[in-house]
């Protein structure tokens, strides 16, 4: 009887199984990421955050620093936008909220303001196809007031086309101010209540938070702050009231996926109480 040579088997059978085999799909870098891989970043899976607000401060000063325009610093920011979004969507977050232009942020020179407008325009229209192939849900919180024909024009067409997608809310902060918007909330309950849509005594926190910006959305769990700031700038002043804060040093452009990381490692060694004790 003929011998048949052990490596000539067992190429057989791997033909065999590989023949048998479905195929398997061929993973890209924007999949969601599976909990071997999360792990392996020294993540928990149970413990991330599920909504993140990130106050996204320093692009001027990182710029300044290096002797470039503060404009380059909010276009270097906006690269830095990019890859933080593939990555909360990739470790599949309920919400990622940024602050991008406050309704104090007014105060600054025209020329900036102009120029800010049109990266933000920019933005909109060059992220919409990475929007969609993420199936991010856009949208967008703050004042309509004083911004640009173009700026409203793209976010609605931005918002639109993504309202049936079912990953992660991407939330931008635009003309946005906490203060402003508790005003707007009360103001709205006021007309409600002088209409007899609504009795004085019917108003409580829900009735409130539905009210706000914010409706429909859950409360952040995690503040990032950027640049060593150590202040809430009115941002998210009645949705933040539980939410961990986690402060780096490190100007937005440079804020990487590392120190993404580091801040959700912080946040899962946490204990959160709301105000009870720890069981």
């Amino acid at each position: 009887m003929e011998s048949v040579p052990i490596s000539t088997t067992v190429d057989a059978v791997s033909d065999s199984v590989a023949m048998d085999s479905p195929p398997q799909p061929r993973r890209s870098a924007d999949d969601p990421f599976t909990p071997e891989e999360i792990q392996a970043l020294g993540l928990r899976q149970d413990r991330l955050p599920r909504h993140v607000a990130i106050i996204m401060d320093g692009n001027g000063r990182w710029a300044q620093a290096r002797g470039f325009p503060r404009i380059e610093g909010h276009r270097r920011g906006v690269s830095t936008v990019r890859a933080i979004v593939e990555q909360c969507s990739r470790l599949q977050l309920d919400q990622l909220t940024l602050y991008c232009f406050s309704s104090e942020n007014w105060k600054r020179p025209p020329l900036e303001l102009k120029l800010l407008m049109q990266l933000l325009e920019q933005y909109l229209i060059e992220e919409r196809a990475e929007i969609m192939r993420q199936n991010l849900r856009f949208a967008v919180i703050g004042r309509r007031g004083g911004l640009g024909e173009g700026v409203l024009r793209e976010i609605a067409r931005t918002s639109e086309i993504s309202q049936d997608n079912t990953g992660m809310r991407l939330c931008l902060a635009v003309n946005y101010g906490s203060r402003g918007e508790l005003a707007d909330a009360a103001r709205s309950i006021a007309e409600e209540v002088a209409a007899g849509r609504l009795t004085p005594d019917q108003v409580d926190e829900d009735v409130f938070a539905s009210h706000l910006y914010t409706a429909g959305m859950s409360d952040p769990d995690l503040v990032i702050r950027t640049a060593g700031e150590m202040r809430v700038s009115n941002y998210l002043l009645w949705q933040i009231s539980y939410a961990e804060f986690w402060v780096t040093e490190r100007c937005w452009p440079e804020f990487s996926r590392d120190d993404l990381h580091q801040a959700f490692q912080d946040f899962a060694a946490r204990d959160r109480r709301f105000g009870g004790l720890s069981t």
